[in-house]
């Protein structure tokens, strides 16, 4: 019964041993990646993660943060970019989701490029690592996508509504970074309380918006590992956004007790 109605809005998992691994992995290691962000092990790009012991170790090699997260998201972006020409004949919800993740990756370099203010330096072999499990996750998804192609499709069609759901995750994503960017003027390196937009009522609203975007990806999709992925990324983010509260609770003491870690009013 719960297969049967779970089947009217998802294709059928592929007979792939590859996708059925990725959507358990991708599932466990990004939750286990939000818990590791709420016990205080954050990931070293982060704004706080000059807390933990890798940071400190003088030992390891680091690159510029600007350099660093361009390495994070182009890897990604002409995987997503170069689908176009090796699947060229696949059905209009494969280019719709191909379409969403270029569009979610490119966001992200120009960010890089032209929004961005950065105060410090990445460890290069952890950015490599998040590079590598951008690439793959990215590459899943399409490969995924590309294996509904002749598959019945599911009864109740979400592709238009989470296209539309993604456009608003990746424009509310890309508005609350702007207003971080300009906390910050020219050569300012200190943190500051955001202010503006959700960040009146919730630390994180730029990760509400990406939870956003993978949900509208994910409907867009209707696969199995979209789900999986979208699901562990909400894990994830979650935990990130309980961390960041935090870290801003402990070095302002001004910081306002109303304001929730990611959703406002509410959490």
């Amino acid at each position: 019964m719960v297969l049967s109605t779970l089947f009217k809005f998802l294709y059928p998992p592929p007979p792939s041993l590859f996708i059925t691994t990725m959507s358990f992995i991708s599932f466990a290691s990004l939750a286990n990646a939000g818990f590791s962000e709420i016990k205080g092990k954050n990931m070293q790009y982060s704004k706080f993660s000059g807390t933990t012991k890798i940071e400190n170790d003088e030992k390891k090699a680091r690159i510029d943060s600007k350099k660093g997260m361009l390495l994070l998201y182009s890897p990604a972006f002409l995987a997503v970019v170069s689908s176009f020409a090796i699947f060229p004949y696949d059905d209009l919800r494969f280019a719709l989701v191909c379409s969403a993740l270029t569009i979610h990756f490119f966001k992200r370099v120009l960010e890089v490029l032209f929004v961005h203010k950065y105060s410090g330096s990445m460890d290069i072999e952890a950015t490599i690592v998040i590079s590598s499990s951008y690439f793959l996750s990215t590459v899943t998804m399409i490969y995924c996508q590309h294996l509904t192609q002749g598959l019945p499709e599911p009864s109740i069609d979400l592709r238009y509504g989470g296209f539309i759901i993604f456009l608003v995750g990746i424009i509310g994503n890309f508005y609350h970074h702007v207003l971080l960017s300009n906390l910050r003027t020219k050569g300012e390196k200190e943190y500051k309380i955001p202010q503006g937009g959700l960040f009146d009522f919730a630390i994180c609203p730029h990760y509400l918006f990406e939870i956003l975007i993978f949900v509208g990806i994910s409907c867009t999709s209707q696969t199995l590992y979209a789900i999986s992925f979208t699901l562990g990324t909400a894990l994830y983010l979650m935990g990130r956004s309980i961390a960041t509260k935090r870290w801003y609770k402990s070095k302002f003491d001004d910081f306002p007790k109303a304001i929730k870690a990611l959703i406002p009013y509410i959490f």
